[in-house]
């Protein structure tokens, strides 16, 4: 019975180390995607000669900046930040950060008037999870924003 058991063992080892000798590597395999051109990140800056549109991600990655902050419920910030990239602050709105009793803002709004005809406009605060920005026609009297905003006096 020893000798059939130790047979036994002889012959898996050998069936073992034969899969380790011999022949040609395997080629390898990759589960990672090869880089690509697309793979680069997309560089984006103010264009001021260009359209609302132009300057869409520009206004969403600046914004983007600020939601991703400890600064993410104050209107201040998103101002400062659009200013700071090259938009200009006459031209701009946003709402206020607390409620009319001293809560804070369920959503943010800013804007950034472009043009005669349209606006930059972007969401953020519980209400949304997460920043929104779009191209919107202007309203009334060269407005973005519907409602009460507050000042920009600073």
């Amino acid at each position: 019975m020893r000798a059939v058991v130790g047979a036994s063992v002889a012959a898996a080892a050998v069936l073992v180390l034969a899969g380790c000798v011999g022949g040609p590597d395997p080629a390898p395999t990759s589960s990672a995607p090869s880089p690509s051109a697309t793979d680069a990140p997309v560089e984006v800056a103010f264009v001021p000669d260009g359209s609302a549109e132009d300057n869409l991600p520009i206004f969403t990655q600046t914004a983007q900046g600020v939601w991703d902050s400890e600064q993410r419920g104050e209107g201040r910030a998103y101002i400062d930040a659009l200013v700071g990239v090259g938009f200009d602050k006459a031209a701009m709105q946003v709402t206020n950060d607390q409620s009319t009793v001293g809560n804070a803002a369920e959503s943010l709004q800013f804007s950034v008037r472009w043009g005669d005809t349209e606006c930059l406009i972007g969401q953020v605060g519980p209400s949304t999870g997460q920043l929104v920005t779009q191209v919107m026609p202007q309203l009334a009297e060269g407005r973005c924003l519907i409602g009460t905003t507050r000042a920009i006096d600073w």
